[in-house]
């Protein structure tokens, strides 16, 4: 067995990217990145084979249906990616002897709390994308060989996220309306895949919940003014309430996620999200 192998499926996403690039912090850890169409991971044979060839010792599964407000009248498609695959894949874990680290999300969360959710809050998702995740996390969970990573307000310099959207939205527009009542953490994807590849080279990793977000909070009226503001924008940021802005699903209101424990037990380094910010804007310049 290669016991230096790590899996990583939806490698041509967000997570899945970054997790290729800082691959080299983590030497003797080999990240092997894949993604549709060479692994169906809601395909238990195609799961297996993969796994019987590369053996891995880790398996990351970033791959989720995160189309939230389609996941609303499509909710079956979304339940077979984010909870039956992960339970595909803890089963695979089982049998080949490898640990699975699960993404997930703070919309697992009701988002009515008023302090830092803690791994052991009570969940209760509002919507069909947070009722599919928490599928699948307690399929991980139920699995006793799998932890799970929930984060939140995920971007980067790849794909579709609220960074680029405002980039873009800013060079077509005067001022933009954005939601000022939904209060979270951002999370640069180059930060959480650090705090992933922590994990794994700790070489202490066992099955449990843990929360990575960057540090502070802010609403998304704020982290739309402070991207303005890092590039010199001269569009407006207008504050609207959820109300002004209706969405066929429902997001939490409050989604701040506790950190302590990744913290105490993996000693992860976690940025503020206005350095983080500034550092994906520095990179998108290119």
């Amino acid at each position: 067995m290669d016991s230096n192998t790590v899996l990583i499926t939806g490698g041509n996403g967000q997570l899945g990217r970054e997790l290729s690039l800082v691959a080299e912090h983590f030497a003797p850890l080999r990240f092997v990145a894949t993604d549709l169409p060479e692994l169906d991971i809601t395909n238990a044979e195609a799961i297996d084979c993969c796994m019987a060839n590369l053996k891995p010792r880790y398996v990351v599964n970033c791959a989720a249906y995160t189309a939230v407000d389609a996941a609303e009248n499509d909710e079956p498609r979304a339940l077979a990616l984010n909870g039956h695959a992960p339970a595909l894949l803890a089963q695979a874990c089982q049998k080949h002897q490898a640990r699975l680290i699960h993404v997930s999300t703070d919309y697992v969360f009701d988002g009515r709390g008023h302090r830092p959710y803690t791994e052991d809050a009570p969940t209760a998702p509002l919507s069909a994308y947070g009722r599919t995740k928490l599928a699948g996390e307690q399929a991980v969970m139920q699995s006793g060989i799998g932890s799970v990573v929930r984060t939140a307000w995920l971007y980067s310099p790849f794909g579709n996220n609220f960074v680029k959207t405002m980039l873009r939205l800013a060079g077509q527009r005067p001022s933009i309306s954005v939601v000022a009542d939904q209060v979270g953490s951002p999370t640069y994807a180059h930060d959480l895949a650090i705090a992933i590849g922590q994990m794994m080279a700790s070489g202490k990793l066992s099955a449990g919940i843990y929360h990575y977000t960057n540090a502070g909070v802010c609403s998304w009226y704020d982290f739309a003014h402070e991207i303005m503001r890092l590039t010199g924008s001269p569009c407006r940021i207008e504050p609207i309430a959820t109300e002004q802005y209706p969405t066929p699903a429902i997001r939490p209101c409050y989604s701040v996620l506790s950190k302590s424990k990744i913290q105490s037990d993996f000693g992860v380094d976690i940025p503020h999200w206005t350095t983080s910010l500034e550092h994906c804007l520095n990179r998108l310049k290119g």
